[in-house]
């Protein structure tokens, strides 16, 4: 296989290898230290009773505790080795599943944050014992040719057994598939509502929409319900079944040998040799059956992860490309958002120089706002060269951007200011002087380094928008893209934006401006009315101007 084609989840398992032959290896000694209590029974009846030799006692005494404490050690070592296998496999996919997951939720596709908790999904159930059960059944054929070494009669019960709990749990898998696919997809689907829902907390406590949200939650909730309660009603009818079986089989073990016993052609240390035996080879079959759900769990994570890793190796991490200067071309931009039917933009071109200022205006649902996110690279085209492909770290560099909903990170103002990386205090000063909130956040009880809670629930709306521009401005981007950024802000803060935007242009930066307000149109280099997605009008401001003035005061445009 093409290095290049395998996905970030294969290279980690491949990597995984030689540690699960590692476990396998500690396995095979545990298995095989696992025979020191039948082989104890063995001696105590055939040696120990007949010779009623104490001495002989305390040495076998001895070396069995001494086994025993031997398995204990390394049972304790695999556990070790699988969590800390589990760890760092949680910690090389994190990265690989964190920046396609997001890229998702902005895609508005439903699995996109799900991906992580697949990954710790499969994380738990490689250092959870369960996993025991697929290194220990490889050594079912080993225990039965022991059985066999005692008595072939009891071999042939020992075989049916575990052909009938082996059976059991196909019946278990067959029967319980479906119904905890179900579930799961149900559970996903409950997950997502309920993570939108929170996002809208404010609404719903103020209209009192709760028993809606309940409502719609119990009924998402009860679907999935009734889906595990089926998959646990079958898979508890066959766990019962195991149990019963296997102790049937138990005493089936005792009977027959006990008969064995009597016609002097097994030990008594050999019938209850043999039980043992038999208890601890079908012990994988019966942990796997009673554990069927995790197990089926971690392998839809697995099969999730897979393919959800696969199909989002679509953007280049490797595309470089010079620093911009701030010219912008756009070329007839075809856009269809996902899960859409119609284009949301239809050929959509303008040209702006480095410095030139552009304000685009439009009907409500005309597709300003697809167009900012398509210039920012957070969406992509349909046809064309984009700087969707432009590595995302080093483009970033370049751009300042301020979406219409503000989102701030829990943290500090320093940290949102620079953009969660290492603050570097004079540029995020200065960023925040250009925005125009440099005094506002000195009035705050730490400064800068102010906690701002959870998606800066501790600032009022004009706080975090004057935040939110500061960090568009920081590092000096050649390119930045502003949608209604004078939303939540007051005359003064507004005045404080046109000032910035004035200092922007002087520095040579291209901005792009989502506007509605007079104010903000009258600033700029050129204006674009977009209607329906296409262009109706472009040009510069002195031409275009008047002609949205003339049938009525300025376009009243909220974003599209």
């Amino acid at each position: 296989m093409n290095e290049k084609n395998i996905s970030p989840l294969q290279d980690a398992v491949k990597k995984c290898r030689f540690v699960l032959l590692a476990v396998a290896v500690v396995s095979l000694f545990v298995n095989v230290l696992m025979l020191t209590v039948p082989l104890y029974m063995l001696q105590i009846y055939g040696r120990v009773l007949v010779s009623r030799s104490v001495e002989t006692l305390i040495y076998l005494s001895v070396v069995a505790i001494g086994a025993l404490l031997v398995v204990a050690a390394l049972d304790f070592t695999r556990s070790r080795i699988l969590a800390h296998m589990s760890a760092w496999l949680e910690n090389r996919l994190g990265p690989e599943v964190l920046p396609p997951a997001i890229s998702q939720q902005l895609q508005s596709q439903s699995y996109g944050v799900q991906a992580l908790r697949d990954v710790s999904q499969v994380r738990q159930f490689v250092a959870s014992p369960t996993i025991f059960a697929l290194f220990d059944a490889p050594w079912i054929p080993v225990y039965l040719f022991v059985i066999y070494l005692l008595h072939p009669v009891l071999f042939v019960i020992a075989v049916i057994g575990a052909v009938l709990l082996f059976s059991l749990a196909v019946t278990n898998e067959l029967a319980t598939r479906k119904p905890l696919k179900a579930a799961n997809a149900q559970n996903v689907a409950a997950l997502r509502k309920t993570a939108a829902a929170a996002r809208n907390a404010e609404v719903i406590e103020a209209m009192g929409m709760m028993p809606g949200i309940t409502r719609r939650w119990l009924s998402d909730n009860q679907e999935a319900l009734q889906q595990q309660m089926l998959a646990s009603d079958r898979a508890g009818v066959i766990l019962a079944a195991t149990k019963f079986f296997r102790l049937v089989l138990q005493v089936a073990m005792l009977g027959v040998g006990g008969y064995l016993v009597l016609q002097y052609e097994l030990t008594p240390g050999g019938m209850i040799a043999g039980s043992i035996i038999l208890s601890r080879a079908l012990q994988p079959i019966e942990q796997a059956i009673g554990t069927w759900k995790s197990l089926l769990s971690a392998r839809s994570a697995y099969a999730r992860l897979k393919t959800f890793l696969i199909e989002t190796r679509q953007r280049p991490v490797d595309m470089s490309l010079p620093a911009p200067y701030g010219h912008l071309s756009v070329e007839k931009v075809i856009f269809t958002p996902p899960g859409g039917q119609k284009p949301v933009l239809k050929g959509v071109s303008f040209a702006l120089a480095a410095g030139e200022s552009l304000a685009v205006v439009g009907p409500s649902a005309a597709g300003k706002s697809t167009l900012a996110r398509l210039i920012v690279g957070a969406w992509r085209p349909g046809h064309g060269a984009d700087v969707y492909s432009w590595d995302r770290v080093d483009f970033g560099r370049h751009v300042g951007y301020l979406p219409q909903d503000v989102e701030l990170f829990d943290g500090t103002i320093e940290d949102n200011i620079a953009r969660l990386g290492e603050p570097d205090p004079i540029a995020v000063v200065e960023a925040a002087k250009r925005a125009g909130v440099h005094e506002m956040i000195l009035q705050l009880p730490d400064g800068y380094r102010t906690q701002i809670g959870d998606a800066g629930a501790m600032l009022s709306g004009g706080q975090r928008q004057r935040i939110g521009l500061a960090r568009a401005f920081f590092g000096g981007p050649r390119l930045i893209v502003l949608d209604e950024p004078n939303a939540s802000l007051d005359s003064e803060g507004e005045n404080d934006l046109l000032r910035a935007m004035a200092t922007l242009k002087e520095d040579g930066a291209t901005v792009v401006l989502i506007a509605h307000r007079p104010s903000m149109v009258s600033q700029v280099d050129k204006i674009l009315f977009l209607r329906d997605g296409m262009v109706e009008m472009v040009g510069p401001r002195e031409d275009v101007l008047p002609q949205l003035t003339r049938p009525a005061a300025v376009v009243q445009a909220r974003t599209g």
